[in-house]
């Protein structure tokens, strides 16, 4: 079977093209949309009219001398230039060698939109008197926005991370072409009627026309109607949709959309957190530090306090005692040794104490009756006394009386 490859296709069909002499020098009117400038110089952008839309692109050695204005999207020009066939995408294109402005209009879609803007101003339904306040903790948001689309997948991601206790309920509408302005109204109805705290309504990025949903007049009338408070977050940050200026607030993106309808309530909570972290520190520091304050002052309570005065007298006046007992009592002994020394030597000296050996004190005196004991003279000799006289013995227990008897 003969066949041929997706490459010499392509490659037919640009040749087929390039060698149309009608399709090598055309000149084609149209309204530019999304149009973008490369980093190298090239130009990016698509031509369209009511009919259609066709790929264009603008290379940088032909905009240096085809090109004496800044392109950008709802302009009109006359774009001269040849179409063929991109092979590797199998596209056909335009390819711009010069582009001149259409001086006498701005731009179908673009009229529209300051028309429909205009209109709605002077009824009322951009004033901000009339704009409802977004609630500061919602418990549930609603989102008008496309089942697939990157939007929801944003705003979910952030509403886990910033609340994931926030309840999320989406109407999945459809948010370009055909009919996506009445899904969009269909959403925006049905979730007013739910008791929602905020509804946000949006889209990602795109061109004017991928946006045009959102610029027509029945969804601004049902964000103006809606009794709930409606964030509008459509396209990029550059972009602006009728949408956005009837909406009570407007979010450059519908990223910013959801953080500006939930708020950060893990990050007050590691903020609760570190504060109370902060707070049960500081407090342990001070305790800690009246706690040292109080052994200071107890400890010099306690220097000066009565009861440790008195205890301390008592201490001292016990060890005075003791010291007075203690020399007392060295007085006491060395006073009975003296006492025994003198007793000793006393008892040495006494003559009644060799009476205890068996030895007598003798005194006389003559044999008359009337000599009194006072008179007796101690016998020294036995040639002192003669027969007859009076004796008296003095022993260590008593006295005995005698008489000198006849000498044998």
């Amino acid at each position: 079977m003969k066949y041929y490859t997706v490459g010499q296709i392509n490659t037919y069909i640009k040749n087929l093209i390039g060698s149309d002499y009608l399709l090598k020098n055309i000149v084609i009117k149209g309204e530019v949309s999304n149009c973008k400038y490369h980093s190298m110089g090239h130009i990016y952008f698509s031509l369209k009219d009511e009919t259609g839309s066709m790929s264009a692109v603008m290379f940088k050695s032909s905009a240096a001398s085809g090109l004496k204005f800044r392109l950008e999207d709802g302009q009109s020009v006359y774009v001269q230039g040849a179409v063929n066939v991109y092979e590797r995408d199998g596209k056909y294109q335009l390819y711009a060698r010069k582009i001149v402005q259409d001086e006498d209009t701005k731009g179908k879609l673009f009229e529209q939109f300051e028309k429909l803007k205009e209109k709605l101003y002077e009824e009322g339904l951009f004033d901000f008197e009339v704009k409802k306040e977004i609630p500061k903790f919602p418990k549930k948001v609603g989102i008008v926005t496309a089942e697939t689309g990157a939007a929801i997948q944003d705003i979910m991601n952030i509403a886990r991370r910033r609340n994931p206790y926030v309840q999320l309920i989406l109407y999945p509408a459809k948010v370009q072409g055909d009919g996506a302005a009445e899904t969009i109204v269909r959403g925006i109805r049905k979730l007013d009627s739910m008791g929602l705290d905020t509804i946000i309504v949006g889209r990602g990025g795109g061109s004017i026309e991928d946006l045009w949903a959102f610029n027509e007049e029945i969804v601004a009338r049902a964000i103006f109607e809606a009794q709930t408070p409606i964030i509008s977050g459509t396209g990029h940050e550059v972009d602006n949709t009728i949408a956005d200026y009837v909406a009570d607030l407007r979010a450059p993106t519908p990223s910013a959309a959801a953080e500006l309808a939930i708020p950060d309530i893990m990050s007050v909570v590691r903020n609760v957190r570190s504060e109370r972290e902060m707070l049960d520190k500081s407090i342990r520091a001070r305790l800690q530090e009246k706690m040292l304050l109080l052994e200071r002052l107890s400890a010099s309570l306690a220097r000066t306090s009565p009861q440790k005065t008195l205890h301390d007298r008592m201490q001292y006046l016990s060890g005075l005692t003791e010291n007075l007992y203690n020399r007392m009592n060295v007085k006491y002994t060395n006073y009975a040794k003296r006492l025994e020394v003198n007793i000793a030597r006393l008892d040495g000296l006494s003559p009644t104490a060799k009476l205890r050996g068996g030895y007598g004190y003798i005194e006389y005196g003559n044999n008359s009756q009337t000599l009194s004991v006072d008179e007796m003279k101690p016998l020294m000799s036995a040639s002192d006394v003669s027969s007859g006289d009076r004796l008296r013995i003095t022993l260590h227990d008593g006295t005995v009386d005698a008489v000198v008897g006849e000498e044998k």
